[in-house]
């Protein structure tokens, strides 16, 4: 079974040599503001949920950046952590200063388990409402809002059922409880049917709410805030999350119509990232590294594409952020329709499926289809003159194939979540003349499966697997899988 589905990845016929690997681009030092990781080799933010429900850091969460330091990549990015103290079930926060002491203890255990070779940055989120799809007694009888645009439809399409004129509010929820669904898609609006069918989700556009206006105007201090406190835990430095369905990205996104300078044309649509980071930068000052990762093409209709990523990557470079990483969709806007108590997830339409591709994409597959939209970015910021490097990433698997990505240009470094999940150690072991022992991706996205649930994300070449002679081996609450992959011991010649 193993070897059939290595067979459909993309292929390696040999692994660098030590000696090859020693004059490899990927294991050289890169300048990323203002300090210098010891390699190109990068792990991306994942989130693994494995904090505490208020957030905190646990023993689980530290043995998972402990697992991916023993391999000694260049950067590895802690999980997308809210910057908000407020509820958001098991993911990092560090909206407040009685995070500090949890998110020390990460940042001493990569430094220990990679012998100080490894940088350590964290991915700064903020996001807004998204609530779970309701059922249909919930729905029509205690959150739509019973609109006279609705009492006047529920009147034009049951008016030969129910007498509406006059009709108090609880004739006309529980007629629309008893119709049917081609009923209930004339009466509604779009906003309505969506929080029926999808759950009720914001938008930055959505103005008419207080909190959702005031957003340029908090923002800037919230991350700034959340900065200084990654500063104080010791961190190398921050990434500012601007992908993907998120608050930042959808600011950026051609989606975004808001008319209040913050929407619209691009320059608009810039304006509240470029305040970010100004504020972000005036907080911690220049020795702390301060990067973003953003979408190179939204993939959505009506979203933005490439040419609108160029130019934004163009303002950051003339801001003087010190990196921009690189990634592709997983929006809301095409997302499945979840189930009944679920909640939409941003990872299974089209623009999430680009997001995390898997083998079974298209002929192409997986390997390296988002590294274009790197290749285009950084090609425009050189040609300005600006030199913060471009992290690609997507379906990354092969020395060769990240070889072939830097001394073409396409990126400044190589980043790999995905197989650096199935292997922690793979950076080493490359770089070592061990590639041969390298446990790769399958890219079935079995882990993207266990994010969605908002389980502890683990991988399936290594989440059953008992070895003897490890230490206690911590599992998963259902007790059925492992937390971190097996330890590795290089192997010795004679």
């Amino acid at each position: 079974m193993t070897e059939r589905r290595l067979r459909r990845l993309l292929p390696v016929e040999r692994w660098p040599t030590e000696e090859e690997a020693a004059e490899m681009q990927w294991y050289s030092p890169v300048q990323i503001g203002a300090i210098t990781a010891q390699s190109r080799t990068w792990v991306p933010a994942m989130v693994p949920w494995r904090a505490t429900q208020d957030g905190e850091v646990t023993q689980d969460v530290i043995d998972w950046y402990a697992r991916f330091a023993e391999g000694q990549p260049g950067v590895i990015v802690v999980e997308a952590t809210g910057i908000r103290d407020i509820p958001s079930g098991p993911l990092l926060r560090i909206g407040h200063d009685r995070y500090l002491e949890g998110l020390r203890k990460i940042v001493e255990a990569v430094s220990s388990a990679s012998g100080g070779q490894t940088r350590l940055f964290i991915q700064l989120i903020d996001f807004l409402s998204v609530r779970r799809r309701p059922t249909a007694e919930k729905y029509f009888g205690r959150y739509l809002v019973v609109t006279d645009e609705i009492r006047g439809r529920t009147a034009e399409r049951l008016g030969d059922r129910l007498e509406v004129e006059g009709v108090d509010e609880i004739k006309i929820r529980e007629a629309l409880l008893m119709a049917t669904d081609e009923d209930r898609r004339f009466i509604l609006g779009e906003r309505e049917w969506e929080s029926f069918e999808r759950g009720y989700r914001e938008r930055v556009t959505d103005t008419h709410l207080p909190h959702i206006k005031d957003l340029p105007s908090r923002l800037p201090d919230l991350f700034a805030d959340a900065a200084s406190r990654a500063q104080q835990a010791g961190f190398d430095g921050v990434e500012l999350h601007y992908a993907h369905a998120y608050t930042m990205a959808s600011f950026l996104s051609a989606l975004n119509t808001r008319t209040d300078g913050y929407g619209g044309s691009r320059d608009r649509r810039v304006r509240l990232p470029l305040e970010v980071f100004e504020a972000v930068r005036e907080r911690v000052g220049q020795q702390f590294v301060v990067g973003a990762r953003f979408l190179g093409d939204d993939v959505v209709p009506g979203g933005s594409r490439l040419e609108d990523a160029v130019y934004f990557a163009e303002r950051f470079g003339e801001a003087g952020f010190d990196f921009l990483s690189i990634s592709k969709g997983g929006r809301f806007e095409d997302a499945k329709r979840p189930k009944v108590g679920n909640a939409v997830y941003p990872y299974t339409g089209k623009s999430g499926h680009e997001c995390m591709p898997t083998v079974k994409i298209d002929e192409q597959g997986p390997f390296g289809r988002n590294i274009p939209l790197a290749a285009a970015i950084r090609a425009r910021l050189t040609e300005l003159g600006h030199r913060l490097p471009v992290v690609a990433a997507g379906g990354i698997c092969s020395p060769w194939q990240a070889e072939d990505v830097l001394r073409s240009g396409g990126a400044d470094i190589v980043a790999a979540a995905r197989q650096s999940l199935a292997d922690p150690d793979w950076f080493r072991k490359v770089r070592m003349g061990h590639g041969d022992e390298v446990r790769r991706c399958f890219f079935t996205n079995y882990c993207e499966a266990l994010d969605q649930k908002h389980v502890e994300v683990t991988c399936q070449r290594w989440d059953r697997e008992s070895v003897d002679g490890e230490a206690a081996i911590r599992k998963s609450r259902d007790g059925k899988r492992r937390l971190t992959a097996p330890a590795w011991t290089p192997r010795t010649t004679e």
